[in-house]
């Protein structure tokens, strides 16, 4: 039998007694008032002493009581008991994550809705100069360096943002901040120190290395070209090894020149103007035509705005002169080349398409590379350093733009360079 149903059978019970005695003596209304203000003040007592057991906390026995009342003490006292259960185990857990996290070689800050340090492991005090007193202050006003600042504020966390420790400027720091649950982030810094100064001597080594090359390349450039002059036909053997000699000659030029055209990209300081960019490419596209020869009947040119943005001419020069290049080279010679600047919604767009062998979808993503390109069987040999949509990858980056490539395999490729509507310049 359950507790309520004793609760109302007792009740029952002394409602019919009071009934008995009442009809018996005369005086049922009396004995009634009696009954129910007895049972009212015991239920008053009762929720008076239940909200005295809560009040402190109800983690000590609970009262003893009969009845319902001591199946109400019962389950509370349970859920009690098993939530203290949960909060040490749950208190365990979250010891177990800061251990581990505070043996994380890499800075972890746990950031609240308003930017404030909930917590920071061991490697974070070290590389941010943070203090255990500092939890609860906002990160802002402890790291404030303006571009950690505006990368906070972005909310895009895709790419980690470079900058040096507050405590060491000679340690190099890559921060990513990943949010998670409601309104929290997680701060994680990296120490890239070596990898970026592994990262500069690649730069040095390449640069210095292209740049010496230069000049014994003009020598022997020019001393083939004197004994080409010399060359009075009779031994087409020396004949073809000239020639031969000559294109390799230029190739390692072209391929030096390239090089060193990246390492300025990567290293030099931007310069910005506003830039006629419709005027740039109808000068481009007359450049490729004396370049190519029949290659006029094969760009069609679409200028459907004559918006200018904020640039630098020569690196986009480099890098639009590569792409068309690009388009006329892998594409039969028979084929149309298309380039349009148009506008879009979020956008200003440069499409160059063609209509040539197209790339496999696993190499898109690694076309940009250096020195890669694609193993496609092609009907001729097509020349080149390797290195032109690497230049076109970091100019378009400098400009704060977007390189996005369509392309199936025998029917063409189409490359569009996406400068944000922030370029625009009048």
């Amino acid at each position: 039998m359950g507790v309520w149903q004793k609760e109302v059978i007792t009740g029952l019970l002394l409602f019919l007694a009071v009934s008995i005695v009442g009809a018996m003596s005369g005086l049922f209304m009396p004995l009634a008032l009696v009954m129910a203000l007895g049972i009212l003040m015991r239920q008053l007592f009762q929720i008076n002493r239940f909200e005295r057991w809560i009040r402190s906390g109800g983690g000590a026995k609970y009262p003893k009581t009969t009845g319902i009342w001591e199946e109400i003490y019962y389950h509370v006292y349970r859920i009690k008991k098993n939530e203290k259960k949960r909060k040490k185990k749950l208190g365990k857990m979250v010891d177990q994550f800061r251990q581990s996290t505070e043996a994380l070689p890499d800075a972890a800050v746990v950031l609240g809705a308003n930017d404030e340090i909930e917590w920071a492991n061991k490697a974070a005090r070290e590389v941010f100069g943070l203090q255990q007193s500092d939890k609860g202050q906002r990160i802002p006003n402890l790291i404030r360096f303006p571009e950690f600042i505006r990368y906070l504020k972005s909310g895009n966390y895709t790419e980690p943002v470079i900058l040096p420790s507050p405590v060491d400027h000679r340690i190099t720091l890559a921060v990513r901040i990943i949010p998670y649950g409601a309104g929290l982030r997680l701060l994680l810094a990296q120490d890239v120190t070596q990898l970026k100064k592994m990262e500069r001597m690649r730069k040095d080594f390449v640069a210095n290395v292209s740049h010496e090359l230069r000049t014994p390349l003009t020598v022997l450039k020019g001393y083939l070209e004197t004994l080409q002059d010399m060359d009075d036909g009779r031994s087409p053997l020396l004949t073809t090894s000239f020639q031969q000699m000559q294109g390799q000659t230029e190739r390692m030029q072209h391929l030096v020149d390239d090089l060193l055209l990246l390492t300025r990209l990567e290293t030099q300081q931007k310069k910005t103007e506003c830039i006629n960019v419709p005027a740039l490419l109808i000068q481009i596209c007359k450049e490729a035509e004396r370049l190519h020869g029949n290659a006029s009947a094969r760009i069609e040119l679409t200028l459907e705005t004559d918006i200018r943005i904020v640039g630098e001419e020569q690196e986009l020069r480099s890098a639009f002169t590569n792409l068309l290049g690009n388009a006329l080279k892998y594409s039969p010679e028979d084929s149309l080349v298309k380039v349009r600047w148009h506008l879009t919604q979020n956008d200003v767009v440069l499409d160059v398409e063609d209509r040539g062998e197209g790339i496999a979808m696993a190499d898109i993503p690694r076309v940009t590379e250096r020195f890669y390109r694609s193993e496609v069987k092609r009907t001729k040999k097509v020349g080149g350093t390797g290195l032109g949509l690497a230049i076109v990858k970091h100019v378009l980056m400098r400009h704060d733009a977007k390189l996005t490539i369509t392309s199936e395999l025998g029917k063409g490729s189409c490359f569009g360079c996406y400068f944000p509507l922030k370029r625009i310049c009048s």
